[in-house]
């Protein structure tokens, strides 16, 4: 599913005709509970090492972390807004999709917990990187991350998680759908750059989002290419210019000298000098 879900944002972020995208649970308890703990304990997180020494096989668990994260970022990459339209329990792998999305909505039931902790593990998919960036209070992460306890949608309001909640998972989609319509109504260059503004500033200095990617590619390229132009423009216009000269230069020397004898005329206008 984590390939798949690469794959997919990956497809949406260059399709011309998406504007917005809305992410959400397909079942009417949960949008989602996080990691299968016994699929996990069976496979990947399994403490059988027959198969390799604990060296390889801490070499193969990084390469498989380090893939999950990619494609949760994926979602965090994708050039078009993700809203999440959460539910219900969502509890671990949610809030690392959640705060890879761009805007987060809830309903009222919802139920949250940063849970790995409880499991004997760190949220290091995203959640320990994004989450004291989005809410902006690193204390309350600390609580919530090191205890692992749940907290509900007016909790997260509060603390700046999502910015709306609604009555149940049938209003929390209407409102999302809402939200992404305004959204593709506006122009999608402007919206794409926004986002990768705002993407790239949020982990560097004001200083440094001035100068962003979106500006090298959007602002500096096309002024290149204006001044490319210019420069032609202006070469023709000194070449013109030099030409027009030397025929004036010309004309004045056969004036000033009565035995001065006309060069050969190159051109048939009096725009093309003598030699």
């Amino acid at each position: 599913m984590w390939l798949e879900l690469h794959t997919i944002f990956t497809h949406l972020s260059h399709s011309p005709t998406v504007r917005a995208i809305i992410l959400s649970g397909a079942g009417p308890k949960a949008f989602t509970a996080g990691l299968d703990v016994k699929a996990a304990s069976q496979g990947l997180l399994s403490s059988d090492d027959s198969q390799s020494d604990p060296a390889r096989k801490a070499f193969h668990l990084r390469r498989h972390i380090t893939s999950f994260q990619d494609c949760i970022s994926a979602i965090e990459r994708c050039e078009k807004p993700v809203i999440v339209a959460m539910h219900g329990f969502s509890l671990g792998l949610a809030v690392d999709i959640a705060t890879a999305a761009d805007v987060r909505l809830c309903a009222a039931d919802t139920k949250f917990a940063v849970k790995e902790v409880d499991i004997g593990l760190a949220a290091d998919i995203g959640t320990l990187s994004r989450l004291p960036k989005v809410v902006g209070n690193f204390g309350w992460v600390k609580e919530v991350a090191l205890s692992a306890r749940v907290f509900g949608a007016e909790e997260a309001l509060r603390v700046g998680f999502v910015s709306q909640v609604f009555g149940g998972k049938e209003e929390v989609l209407k409102g999302a759908l809402e939200i992404a319509g305004l959204i593709a109504s506006k122009s999608p260059v402007a919206v794409l750059g926004t986002k990768d503004i705002l993407n790239w500033s949020r982990d560097r200095s004001v200083e440094d989002g001035r100068f962003s990617f979106f500006f090298l590619l959007f602002l500096v390229l096309p002024c290149l290419l204006v001044l490319v132009e210019g420069w032609v423009g202006f070469a023709r216009c000194a070449d013109l210019m030099f030409r027009s000269s030397v025929y004036e230069c010309v004309e004045q020397c056969c004036v000033a000298d009565e035995g001065c004898q006309r060069g050969v005329v190159v051109g048939d206008s009096e725009e093309e000098a003598y030699v």
